[in-house]
């Protein structure tokens, strides 16, 4: 079934468009007007659902009342969503490398995440042609129907001088230019690697620190996966840009008193000289906003939530040996 425009219509579309017709021929054989009926509900697409953020946007999905079978689960790796599939989730196979798996696999979606390829990809095509292969999927989405479109960007994309921003720009842009709605969702920089950096503070009791360290928004992977899931499931959002921060800047030295007061081992902050050498990498991710907490109605996880779910891991390293870092449930 096709819009006036010649394009295909969502499923979601199709379905909308028999139930108010079978409503019309119902309230012209009773004489009376056309009831209204319900909207069904939308059917997500979760491009590189087995990824670790599409895990976890499978995850708040499901937990945000989403049913298993409105849940389209497209993967590389359809086989580590068995899981899912038990539930009722139609999984299936896609891969940017090979276009056409992907109108396939994204046939009878209505909205689609699509989760931006990793610049550390171990495929060696992939970096390379990184904006070529999103617009593969792009494509290949508007080709099958889907109507909006959630794209996982990086924050300031759009003034950003990083390699990586140059290729979300792109995107974005590709985005803007496709004829469909779409949310663009900028992730500041990852919280989750600060639990082994605390841990490792423990364990050497001391960290050297930058005397002008302005601090970086640091964002929990399930923060993103709960904005990502909203976007998803509710209104309001079409052609919007979110910078997706954590709720305050975390300096290395406010990481270190957090990781001091849980583990009962005070961390020595030292700071650096111009001769000293800071180990360990510098973002720059001063961006901070109230987007996640606009979006969401939750106030993010903050650096110190972060550490107390991880207490086991910074009392062990109290011994010498830091544990297993553990993502926030």
């Amino acid at each position: 079934m096709r819009n006036g425009t010649g394009r295909p219509l969502s499923r979601r579309a199709a379905r909308r468009s028999i139930g108010v017709g079978i409503a019309l021929l119902g309230s012209v054989a009773a004489g009376g007007c056309a009831m209204e009926t319900d909207d069904p509900a939308p059917r997500i697409i979760v491009s590189g659902a087995s990824g670790q953020l599409g895990g976890l946007v499978v995850e708040e999905l499901l937990a945000r009342g989403v049913q298993p079978a409105d849940l389209i689960l497209v993967s590389r790796t359809p086989e580590r969503l068995e899981q899912y599939a038990a539930l009722g989730a139609s999984t299936r196979f896609g891969d940017f490398l090979q276009p056409e798996s992907l109108e396939t696999a994204y046939e009878g979606g209505d909205r689609m995440l699509l989760i931006s390829l990793d610049s550390d990809n171990p495929d060696p095509e992939v970096p390379a042609r990184r904006v070529e292969l999103q617009q593969i999927a792009i494509d290949a989405a508007i080709a099958a129907g889907v109507e909006h479109i959630v794209y996982t960007s990086i924050v300031d994309a759009d003034t950003s001088v990083s390699p990586i921003a140059v290729w979300h720009r792109a995107t974005e842009a590709a985005l803007r230019e496709s004829g469909v709605t779409w949310t663009a969702l900028r992730n500041q920089w990852y919280a989750d690697g600060l639990v082994t950096q605390a841990a490792r503070m423990v364990e050497d009791r001391r960290v050297m620190v930058l005397p002008d360290d302005p601090g970086t928004a640091f964002v929990t992977r399930r923060d993103c996966a709960t904005a990502a899931a909203v976007a998803l499931m509710t209104a309001g959002h079409e052609n919007r840009v979110y910078e997706i921060t954590g709720p305050a800047l975390v300096r290395v030295r406010d990481l270190a008193a957090i990781a001091s007061e849980i583990s009962g081992i005070e961390v020595e902050v030292i700071e650096a000289g111009p001769q000293d050498e800071v180990p360990g990498p510098r973002p720059s991710g001063t961006t901070l906003t109230t987007h996640f907490r606009d979006i969401t109605g939750e106030p993010g996880t903050t650096a110190r939530d972060l550490l107390e779910a991880n207490r086991d891991v910074l009392l062990e390293a109290r011994g010498g040996e830091s544990g297993t870092p553990r993502r926030m449930n």
